[in-house]
């Protein structure tokens, strides 16, 4: 059962009848705006992005996460659903813009995403205001809520909401590992690759419209062609997605580590285009938990497939993600866990506390680790992580490395290596006040301090 968290709206509620009036008839009178909400992970952006090119070839004014004054009279919200943080912010951003539908200031409220298709029931009876909910395979419905059609002939095409030197690939839908803590093939369904020569068409757009980076995301990268061409063929992808003019970086994320395509490395370390970067969320290490988890790989398993990724692509950049707190974790797995985090030095670590999702084989489980040990034990991650994080930064100062410039910030401009994602990564600040630099641009900068996070350079 879905839990509705009650939200706080600071508004003042008790305002003048004439005026709330007079804003309902101004809205009448103006045409149809359409807001899209994107909360949850760059999978959402991605349908997000799809959804927004659909409308506008509709003809609709559509608007990405549009600040409150400018935000239109119907709204979108794309939802997430796979954690209890995930799915109370989504609960209570439904909840915000119901209630601004009630005091008619927008009106229209649609409800789509993860969480939508995982609690569609439960929400219609507790948040009954909003005009409709839909799944997350339910575009043309959508669309024909929103008095648009779905068009075929826009397969592949949208409208980017990413800085316009780079943009998202998804390969793939869905997911058909068994991991036990996992709600994701509840919510997205089992695993289905697109087509190479539909991805080729959709990133020979991209680049013509100025992309220059494409991040291949996925519930399951390792998995790719499996279902299409009886093989796992990501690496016949990347070799075609390398070909096209205009492309310089190809970013991997999300590789599962049972069955990784090992031929993959192999391009890799060959291809420049290829970013020696590689986020495979491994989860945990102690053998005890991994199979309680279900993930169909030991800690010796493990510890091989790191080697042979540093030994076939040498300074490669790994980024993974661990869960704490799972059921059953005793001090005795944790510490196991922190000796080999302390022992593989990984360049991106991402930390969370585990989340009891109901409907998976982990919900079986009794839930026996505390929350505040859950966070403890985290929070210990992050910090080993921080000082790892420092000491291979300070490893950087007097190189020089190719960065990617996205925007610029204040009194920096900030820029990428090919180590480093979007948003979750490192980031590298040039002083802009000294010199000045184009964004979407690739400059060459000789690093001159670090922090734990962030990285201080001048172009070279």
């Amino acid at each position: 059962m879905l839990k509705v968290f009650e939200i706080v709206d600071d508004d003042d509620k008790n305002r003048n009848f004439a005026a709330l009036f007079f804003t309902m008839r101004t809205k009448s009178l103006k045409q149809n705006k359409i807001n899209v909400i994107t909360l949850g992970c760059s999978k959402n952006v991605y349908d997000s992005e799809v959804l927004m090119g659909q409308l506008r070839a509709n003809g609709k004014e559509v608007t990405h996460e549009a600040p409150e004054k400018e935000e239109g009279n119907i709204i979108v919200i794309n939802t997430c659903g796979f954690i209890d943080n995930a799915k109370e912010e989504s609960v209570n951003t439904i909840l915000r813009y119901a209630d601004k539908k009630d005091r008619g200031l927008v009106d229209k409220v649609f409800v789509t995403g993860c969480l939508s298709e995982r609690y569609r029931p439960d929400l219609e009876k507790e948040i009954p205001n909003i005009d409709q909910y839909f799944g997350t395979t339910e575009l043309p419905l959508l669309l024909k809520a929103l008095g648009a059609d779905y068009k075929h002939e826009l397969l592949g095409e949208r409208l980017t909401t990413t800085p316009k030197n780079y943009a998202y690939l998804k390969i793939a839908e869905g997911c058909d590992r068994p991991c036990s803590f996992c709600a994701i093939p509840i919510m997205r369904g089992k695993h289905v690759s697109q087509p190479i020569e539909k991805l080729v068409k959709e990133a020979e757009g991209l680049a013509r419209d100025g992309v220059k980076e494409l991040i291949l995301i996925a519930q399951d990268l390792t998995y790719y062609g499996l279902d299409l061409y009886k093989k796992r063929n990501l690496a016949e992808l990347l070799e075609a997605l390398a070909k096209i003019d205009g492309i310089e970086w190809i970013r991997l994320h999300y590789a599962f580590p049972t069955g990784f395509p090992m031929d993959v490395l192999e391009l890799m370390r060959r291809e420049p285009k290829i970013c020696n970067y590689l986020d495979i969320p491994l989860q945990h290490i102690s053998d005890k938990i991994l199979k309680s988890m279900r993930r169909g790989t030991t800690y010796a398993k493990t510890i091989q497939l790191l080697k042979d990724f540093r030994a076939a692509v040498p300074g490669m950049a790994i980024r993974t993600t661990l869960i704490v707190g799972y059921p059953g974790e005793t001090e005795e797995d944790f510490q196991i866990l922190k000796d080999w985090v302390q022992d593989m030095r990984f360049e991106r670590l991402g930390c969370f506390a585990y989340s009891h999702e109901e409907n998976t084989h982990a919900y079986l489980l009794e839930d026996d680790v505390p929350a505040e040990v859950k966070q403890q034990r985290a929070n210990e991650i992050m910090e080993m992580q921080s000082q790892i994080s420092w000491e291979l930064n300070q490893e950087k100062i007097g190189q020089v490395f190719k960065c990617v410039i996205d925007r610029k910030e204040g009194n920096h401009f900030v820029g990428r290596t090919e180590f480093d994602s979007p948003d979750v990564d490192n980031e590298v600040l040039i002083d802009a006040a000294k010199y000045y630099l184009k964004t979407g641009e690739f400059v060459n900068i000789k690093i001159t301090d670090a922090t734990e996070f962030d990285l201080y350079g001048e172009p070279a």
